[in-house]
Formats: structure tokens, sequence, C-alpha cells
């Protein structure tokens, strides 16, 4: 009893104490919008006003020039309203577990206590989720600070509280303005730096050589790219590439690539067998004679791995003549679509060149890369494909909430009916339950699902699943 007691007094204390914080919170931000507000001294009656802080606000040189006052405000009492919002949730709530202890006591019955982790569900959901969204809100506030006199005020522009400028005039061409709102290019906004290097080239003249800054911002979030207006360069010795059929096992020429952004300065260095680090979860993939084998039957090096390979003719038995068009979200050089290709199936491979060329061995090989990235949604329309793979794309060290917002793009495009075939998706075993349910989640009907060991502590898991019609 003594230690039911011990327990419901702290969890009330600490909610006592969380109440208290959000008000001593609330408090500082009012009083710091306040004082921001007045000492500007040119709103205040009754107080000496200096023209000097008035030309601040009206003209268009200097200092609190095209500053908006009523946006700071908006925002600041958004905060506001999101904390007291906070704050009568809290009190909520403990005024629930109040009652339901009067409760018990009267009953003599015994309190259902919370566990810990509904409290720490609790305390994500409910306080830490709003607190960050607050602090998130104030972050994006900018006050503009007036020049104090020791450098020329007309060079210096001013600060919109809600608007991040770029100097490339080239961005701004593009957007018609100089301005982009957070509530889309916010990534861009935290890459400003790396944007406006990108976009500072000049017009109709050969773009420079910097592609991987241009992939650096992809993967960054800011995405797509804005630079239109220059011509891409291209390697002096490209040669015709080889005839369809034959290029689709064959490493291309050497002279059809740019090198000068990698470690390997050619194809014999990329497969061999002791590679160099510098790309990224592909091992072997420009071994053609290794990439020749999957998919097909071939036994695994790893026994228990081999339980999670599943051989294309199978997968395409599930849905005879039904799979003609298709997605592969995977990283590699594009033998998946090669495969496909010789059964008369099209397939679009994405690929990010993360340290090789994979973009431009897929083109080589003569099938169609999608230079995209996982911040990105993808650029098909809704239910049109007949199959979604993917292999290696994200595994394990992928967030959940970045997952479900993949698998949900997935499930967009995927037509009713189509096919997600999870190829040897890797994770530790003890994460394996959040995994599965966010594969799950959707419904799916199952064609396959195997879970094998990867080693004592991880596992793969292969699925080939069915989206479901929905009306």
């Amino acid at each position: 009893m003594e230690g039911f007691c011990f327990a419901r007094c702290r969890f009330t204390r600490l909610m006592a104490v969380m109440q208290l914080a959000m008000s001593v919170f609330v408090m500082i931000i009012s009083m710091a919008s306040l004082h921001r507000f007045y000492a500007t001294h040119s709103l205040l009656p009754g107080l000496d006003v200096d023209p000097a802080h008035c030309t601040k606000f009206h003209t268009d040189t200097a200092g609190y020039a095209s500053f908006d006052i009523r946006a700071l405000a908006d925002r600041v009492d958004d905060v506001l309203v999101q904390l007291a919002e906070l704050q009568d949730k809290l009190e909520a709530t403990a005024l629930k577990v109040a009652k339901k202890t009067k409760k018990s006591k009267a009953r003599r019955k015994p309190q259902e206590n919370m566990t810990m982790p509904e409290f720490r569900r609790f305390l994500e959901d409910e306080v830490i989720h709003p607190l960050y969204s607050a602090h998130i809100a104030l972050r994006l506030i900018r006050i503009p600070r007036p020049d104090d006199g020791d450098g020329d005020a007309s060079t210096t522009p001013a600060v919109d509280p809600l608007v991040n400028f770029f100097t490339a005039e080239e961005t701004r061409n593009v957007y018609g303005t100089n301005r982009t709102y957070n509530t889309i290019g916010h990534a861009c906004v935290l890459m400003r730096r790396e944007l406006d290097e990108y976009m500072s080239y000049d017009v109709g003249a050969h773009c420079p050589d910097d592609w991987d800054l241009g992939q650096r911002l992809m993967l960054g979030g800011c995405d797509p790219l804005p630079r239109r207006r220059c011509l891409a360069l291209a390697s002096k010795l490209f040669h015709r590439p080889l005839p369809i059929n034959e290029s689709f096992w064959t490493l291309p020429d050497d002279g059809n690539v740019r090198w000068s952004r990698y470690h390997c300065r050619d194809y014999k260095c990329l497969s061999a067998r002791n590679q160099r680090r510098g790309y990224d979860r592909c091992v072997g993939c420009f071994d053609m004679d290794r990439e020749k084998q999957r998919w097909m039957g071939s036994p695994s090096t790893n026994r228990t791995a081999s339980l999670a390979d599943f051989r294309i003719d199978d997968v395409l038995a599930a849905k005879p003549g039904e799979v003609r068009i298709g997605l592969d979200m995977s990283v590699g050089t594009g033998s998946f679509a090669a495969r496909m290709r010789e059964r008369n199936v099209t397939i679009v491979s994405a690929a990010m060149n993360l340290g090789a060329p994979f973009a431009e061995t897929i083109a080589l090989r003569g099938l169609v890369p999608l230079y995209a990235t996982m911040s990105q949604r993808v650029p098909l329309f809704d239910n049109t494909m007949d199959l979604v793979h993917t292999a290696g794309f994200f595994e394990g060290w992928v967030d959940l909430q970045l997952l479900d917002f993949v698998l949900f793009d997935w499930d967009r495009v995927l037509r009713p009916g189509g096919l997600l075939w999870v190829d040897k998706f890797a994770c530790a075993r003890k994460d394996l339950d959040d995994y599965m349910y966010m594969f799950l989640q959707f419904r799916y009907k199952k064609h396959r699902w195997v879970v094998s060991f990867k080693s004592k502590d991880e596992v793969y898991l292969s699925a080939l699943l069915e989206k479901p019609p929905r009306s």
C-alpha cells in the first residue's frame, strides 16, 4: 500500500511541477514578447518619440523596413495558444488522476497504476511533442535588428520574420521572387549557403562540375533542384553504348562516365573483390557475374539467408500476366530491372550516386534511372504501378516515421492488386516487431512472408504483399 501511495504521490508531484514549469514558460514568453514590442518606443503613447525609430519602420533601405509586426504577433499568439492548451491538458490529467484515486478509496478497490511505457507515451504525445512544436515556432521568429551605426545601413537587408532570402539571382528568377516560405522550402532554408552556391552559375554556359553538391541538397530534403539554365557536362571520351541485349550484363565503357567525384576512377576498381570504401550498401553490385545469379534460385552462401531469397519467376507467378510496369527502389546498378526486362516487364530504377556512378550505369545498361531520394514524393501518378520492389534501399537504420512516409507513398502509386516485394529487409531482432507493424498496417494480402536469421542479433524480412482494392 505504501508503494502504491508513493507511486501515486510521485506522479501527482510530477504533474504539479510540470504545470508550474509551463506557467513560468508562458510568463517568460509573454514578457519577452512585450519587451521586444515596447522596446521600439514608437508605439507607446505619452513617451518622447524619436524620429529615427519611426524611419526604421517606414523606410525601404534599413532597420525595420518591410518588417511585418502583425505576422510576428500572430506567430507569438499561436505559440501561446499551444502552451495554454498543453497546460489545460496537464491540469485535466491531474484532475482525472485525483478523481480515480477518490473513487478507488471509496470503493476500496486497488487503483490501476500507469505503467512506465504508458507514462512515457503520455509524456511524448501530450508534453514533449507540443513543447517541441512551440519551440520550432519560436525558432522561426526572426526579429530584425536596426543598424547600430557601425556599418552602412543601406547595404544591410531587412529580415522578414517568416521569410528567408537567397542571394543567387537565378534562384529568385525561378521562384518569381527572392522569397522561399518555410512551410515547403524549409529544408532549402537550412541549407541556404549550399543552395546559393549551387545556384550561382552563368546562365547559358556549361554547368559547374558540382553535381555532388546538388545531390547533397537533395539528400538534405531540398528537392527538386531549381537549377534550369546551364549545359550539363558530359565525358569527353563518350563512346557509343552497347546494343540493348548485350548491354544488360556487360559493364559499360569507362570513357562514358565522369569520374572526377569518386574514389574509384574506373569500373575495374568498383568491381574488385576487395572493394574500396566510398559507396554505400552495394557490395558486389558492379560484379556482373555475381549480379547475373541474383533472383534466379542459385544457392546462397548463407543457408539461413536463402529462405529470404525469392525467385523472380515465383513472384511473377503470383499474378500471371498482370505485372507489366513497376518501380525498383533499391541500391544497385539496375540488375533487377534487367532481369524483369528479359521477362517483358518495364521497371524504373531509383538511383542516387552515393560514391559510384549508379545512375549512369543503369542508363548505359539500357534501363531507366529515376533520380529520386527517400525524402521526395515519388513522381508517379496514383494507382499506376503493378509492382514496387525494394532491396537495400532502407534497412534497420531507417527512422520509423520516415519509413511510414515512404510506405504510404508506395501504397499511393501501387494499383489495386499490385504487388509490394520487400526483398531481404535487414534489422535487429529486437526491432523486428516495430518494422513488421509498419508493413502490416496497410492490411495487404500475404503471398509470402519469411523471417530468417542474418546473424545472431539480426534478421531478414522478405515479403510479397498484394494491395487490396479501396473505394
